[in-house]
């Protein structure tokens, strides 16, 4: 959806027709609500995550050499 959204707006900066990308980024926006409305109904209830909040990533663990467990060819 970010890439509908960046591509939305270099087209308005660069005064050209969005009216394709725009439409298909309101159609992204529509199911994605869609689908959070039919995981509410199924139950879920836990706060979803809101884009505007720092993202906050766990570091990934090694265990080892990465390239030992890949192995030799």
């Amino acid at each position: 959806m970010a890439d509908v959204e960046a591509s939305v707006r270099d087209l308005v900066e660069r005064d050209c027709d969005c009216t394709e990308r725009a439409l298909a980024q309101m159609d992204l926006r529509r199911k994605i609500n869609l689908l959070i409305g039919e995981w509410q109904a199924a139950g879920g209830s836990d706060v979803l995550p809101d884009v505007r909040d720092p993202v906050r990533v766990r570091p990934v663990k090694t265990v080892g050499n990465p390239v030992r467990a890949i192995g030799r060819r």
